[in-house]
């Protein structure tokens, strides 16, 4: 899904908020979880997942045309993990273990 067709599938589905007021919304939530990305900050979305910055230390690389050595500086660079919900959902049922049977709930 594109950013253009969150924003129509939104629209569609809140009929009673104008589009420009829904690409508002989604433009403002997208540079809020990047402006606290930059800062370092954790971004929670329960149910969903957590964006966070990992960082990535300086390396020495090659040139795959060259094969010659390249000094790489260190980074951070932007990490998702989905949420146990999202992962369910993206599933299709309850988490599954490796060895494919259904994991016990926490009541069990």
């Amino acid at each position: 899904m594109t950013r253009s067709e969150l924003i129509a599938a939104l629209a569609a589905a809140n009929p009673h908020l104008r589009q420009p007021d829904v690409e508002l919304i989604v433009a403002t939530i997208l540079e809020e979880i990047s402006a606290a990305l930059a800062r370092g900050d954790r971004v929670e979305l329960r149910g969903f997942g957590a964006f966070t910055a990992k960082r990535r230390d300086p390396r020495t690389g090659r040139n795959p045309r060259t094969g010659e050595a390249v000094e790489v500086t260190g980074k951070a660079v932007p990490y998702f993990k989905p949420g146990k919900e999202l992962r369910e959902r993206v599933n299709g049922g309850p988490l599954q273990s490796r060895g494919g049977k259904e994991r016990p709930s926490a009541g069990d």
